[in-house]
């Protein structure tokens, strides 16, 4: 009876070790979507409408496991990049178009996240001018992705992103009635208030954010590409064979990856609810009274306010150095894409120079938004709008790739996937439709 068992039980743990091991774009994508954008974003939510916005952590994440799932299929199964099929499908003018759109949205919020980045080194030294700080992220993460395999960063990076984890632990120590707590969380919550829409558009740009669908597909390919099946990203002819264990793997990689980001969204929402909200901080203008949040977990310790402000830095500055990264390639992959270079992470600078050039040009070029009297806190919540309304005409394309049998063959959306994805597409076209309609108004 129990020999019977045993090899069931073997098998389990072998292809739970084999789904850990072929963690890799999906997990990527998971962490890097929790950029300090994502995390200004969902900080203001919790401290301007305290449980009100929780439910959408549950809500959304069929919905961002679906789109993901799609943009990895799409990249997996073509060996190109998102842009480059968009291209085979739809005129030139609709290819720049979108290319634009992604660089744009993407610019801005790599000026954002530096921005928020120089704020938290703030709370660690206040003496050092903020123009330092930024240029000297900026000039950091610049040489890194010139130099250092990016295999290699993101490893180093990953370590750092974990930070996230102590709203985790904060949400747990925080607590709160667990009535309310369940209730906010699966029961939708509306205000009819221009606020609220742009809070509401805000979470969704943060969360399905136009540079991780691009960035997924690409990656995909990159997959591709080190697995000796195609020997560059997006060539001619690129007909990868995938069987169905390697779609079985990229379904896992991206569910835990999706899962990971959903849980740290519920955590940031429920500590600054329970921590801001609840003491009259509803509004978030700096970086110190986010680091405020994490106080909680530090309470007993000596200089907790202290300690608060270093976990909350150290989490902030170390997504920002894997996110932006993240962006930054995504933009890349897009205009190489689109004008037909030579691109990939895999590539050196000699023989990939433009993709390189996109990268650092996007880098340099958000930083300078920093040097504006833009606020950089509020600027994170704004950077998750724009990336809300521009997700939406992308959202619709990868729709039509993915339903596209001369595209992805027998490897097309179910009916599953198709209801989750316009289901999403109706939400977020509304939710901008309502944004526009109520801008202003309070």
């Amino acid at each position: 009876m129990i020999e019977g068992i045993l090899p069931s039980y073997k098998s389990f743990f072998l292809s739970f070790k084999e789904i850990l091991k072929s963690l890799g774009p999906g997990l990527i994508t998971g962490a890097s979507d929790e950029d300090p954008s994502t995390i200004g974003t969902y900080s203001q939510a919790g401290a301007q409408f305290g449980l009100g916005m929780l439910w959408l952590a549950l809500f959304q994440y069929p919905m961002i496991v679906v789109v993901q799932e799609m943009c990895a299929r799409i990249g997996l199964v073509t060996g190109s990049g998102l842009t480059a099929i968009i291209k085979k499908k739809y005129s030139t003018k609709v290819v720049l178009a979108i290319a634009s759109l992604i660089v744009i949205a993407n610019t801005i919020n790599i000026g954002a996240d530096i921005g928020a980045m120089a704020a938290s080194v703030k709370l660690l030294a206040p003496q050092l001018p903020v123009a330092i700080a930024t240029l000297s992220f900026t000039t950091f993460i610049i040489v890194s992705e010139l130099i250092i395999p990016y295999s290699k960063y993101v490893k180093i990076l990953k370590y750092l992103s974990l930070s996230l984890l102590a709203y985790v632990a904060t949400a747990i120590i925080v607590g709160g009635n667990f009535n309310n707590l369940l209730r906010a969380s699966i029961i939708p919550h509306f205000e009819l208030t221009s606020a609220f829409a742009m809070m509401f558009v805000a979470i969704f740009g943060a969360t399905l954010t136009p540079y991780a669908f691009f960035w997924q597909a690409s990656e995909e390919a990159e997959e591709d590409v080190a697995k000796y099946k195609i020997t560059e990203i997006s060539g001619v002819g690129n007909s990868p064979r995938i069987s169905k264990k390697e779609m079985m793997l990229m379904r896992s990689d991206v569910t835990i990856g999706m899962a990971l980001s959903q849980l740290v969204m519920w955590a940031i929402i429920t500590t600054t609810a329970g921590t801001l909200h609840s003491h009259g901080i509803t509004d978030i203008q700096t970086a110190d009274q986010a680091a405020k949040a994490l106080q909680p977990l530090v309470n007993t310790f000596p200089d907790a306010g202290e300690i608060s402000k270093t976990i909350f830095a150290l989490g902030v500055i170390g997504t920002g150095l894997l996110a932006i990264p993240v962006m930054a390639g995504a933009s890349g992959y897009a205009l190489s894409d689109a004008f037909g270079w030579k691109e990939g992470l895999s590539k050196s600078f000699t023989h990939a120079k433009n993709f390189y050039l996109v990268i650092a040009a996007s880098t340099i070029i958000g930083l300078s938004i920093n040097f504006t009297n833009l606020d950089p806190i509020r600027a994170l919540v704004y950077s998750a709008i724009i990336n809300g309304i521009v997700a939406v005409p992308i959202l619709v394309t990868v729709m039509k790739i993915a339903n596209d049998p001369k595209i992805l063959k027998d490897k097309i959306n179910g009916r599953t996937s198709n209801i989750i994805g316009w289901i999403t597409v109706l939400i977020m076209g509304i939710a901008v439709v309502i944004l526009f309609l109520t801008w202003g108004r309070q």
